[in-house]
């Protein structure tokens, strides 16, 4: 992309081919209306009147920015309209301004074409090119839309086939860190040993929330956003296989806003940053530890936080793994620069990862089993 921009021809000179080709056309209509005439052509009225098309291309580009700063769409759609029939008077006063000047360089001083002075020609020009330049004025607006548009349309398709690829590799993300050997293993060991000891009801009940697990993540779905209730129930169930595994070692602590079960949240967002908690913080613990998960709304962001009491990260350590730096590129091709992942050691002990994104609620996908709580 950055190739193709270099060898683009620059704005201002594609303006001047598309207004040059008028420019001529009315140059060889004046020469050929003389020689229809079997008149000699006046070379200063051919000049004049090509070059009156071309001070177009000087008021373009100002016709373009107006346009770009005052967007014909809502909820200011009424007043960026009258602004724009301001800016199309303006433009017809400074096309005949122009135009006097033109006259005044290419007719030599006293011809009859500049007689009169400069007041009187400068008004009737107004007057006969008013509803022209009015036309032309809006014209550029039109299209000057249509580009923008398109571009949009453009940004959409690629943003959609990044996204697209990039939920993709997020749920083999979320199977390879979620379900990998190393994982089931832990998880079917700790069954094993629950049966062994006759533990039927905590062996079972890992194997539902195994089950409901894989069953989420392996969920056929599109869309690249979920609900926060929704992937806090993906959570629960995750903790809950860990607390198992990790006996009285893991103390998960939950805190969302119940006004935010609706805010809309990328897909297998928290997963790969509870599992780094786990991981990191209360496996390198010999005593009980925290992870502690909270969401709350500021003004129009969602900010969701994790956190755990184990050792902290090193100094020189503090922008994660490929989890974390998956997270990152994902709020970014989601929310642009409004979605933002940090991490940093907490005041005290342990790590905090902090996400903010912008705030709206998910389309309704159902509501998800509920876990039962112990």
């Amino acid at each position: 992309m950055r190739a193709r921009a270099r060898t683009a021809p620059p704005l201002s000179f594609l303006i001047l081919a598309a207004w040059l080709v008028p420019a001529l056309l009315s140059g060889f209509n004046t020469y050929l209306q003389a020689r229809l005439g079997r008149e000699q052509p006046d070379w200063h009225w051919i000049w004049f009147n090509s070059l009156d098309w071309l001070l177009y291309a000087l008021l373009t580009p100002f016709v373009f920015r107006a346009s770009r700063t005052f967007p014909l769409r809502r909820p200011q759609l009424a007043r960026h309209v009258l602004l724009h029939f301001a800016g199309a008077l303006g433009m017809c006063v400074a096309w005949a301004a122009l135009g006097t000047l033109l006259r005044l360089v290419i007719f030599p001083p006293g011809a009859g074409a500049a007689a009169g002075g400069l007041l009187l020609p400068f008004v009737r020009w107004i007057s006969t090119t008013l509803p022209f330049g009015v036309g032309v004025y809006f014209a550029l607006v039109g299209i000057q839309h249509s580009f923008f548009y398109y571009a949009q349309v453009r940004e959409r398709e690629m943003q959609a086939a990044r996204l697209a690829a990039q939920l993709s590799e997020a749920r083999l993300g979320a199977l390879r860190m979620q379900l990998n050997p190393h994982f089931l293993f832990n998880s079917l060991n700790a069954m094993t040993v629950l049966m062994r000891d006759q533990n039927t009801a905590d062996a079972a009940r890992m194997l539902e929330l195994l089950t409901d697990v894989l069953r989420e993540v392996l969920r056929t779905d599109e869309r690249h956003e979920t609900s926060l209730s929704r992937e806090m129930e993906l959570i629960r169930r995750y903790l809950a296989i860990e607390q198992i595994r990790f006996s009285d070692r893991l103390r998960p602590q939950i805190e969302i806003d119940p006004s935010l079960v609706r805010a809309a949240v990328p897909r297998f967002l928290l997963q790969p940053l509870v599992e780094n908690a786990v991981r990191h913080g209360i496996a390198r613990r010999g005593d009980a530890g925290l992870v502690q998960v909270t969401a709350h709304r500021e003004e129009d962001q969602l900010v969701i936080s994790v956190r755990d009491d184990g050792p902290g990260l090193p100094t020189t350590e503090n922008r994660g793994g490929v989890g974390l730096t998956n997270t990152r590129d994902r709020l970014a091709a989601l929310y642009g620069v409004n979605g933002t992942l940090e991490i940093k050691n907490a005041s005290g002990y342990g790590v905090i990862v902090k996400v903010r994104l912008p705030y709206h609620e998910a389309e309704d996908d159902g509501e998800p089993p509920r876990l039962n709580s112990r």
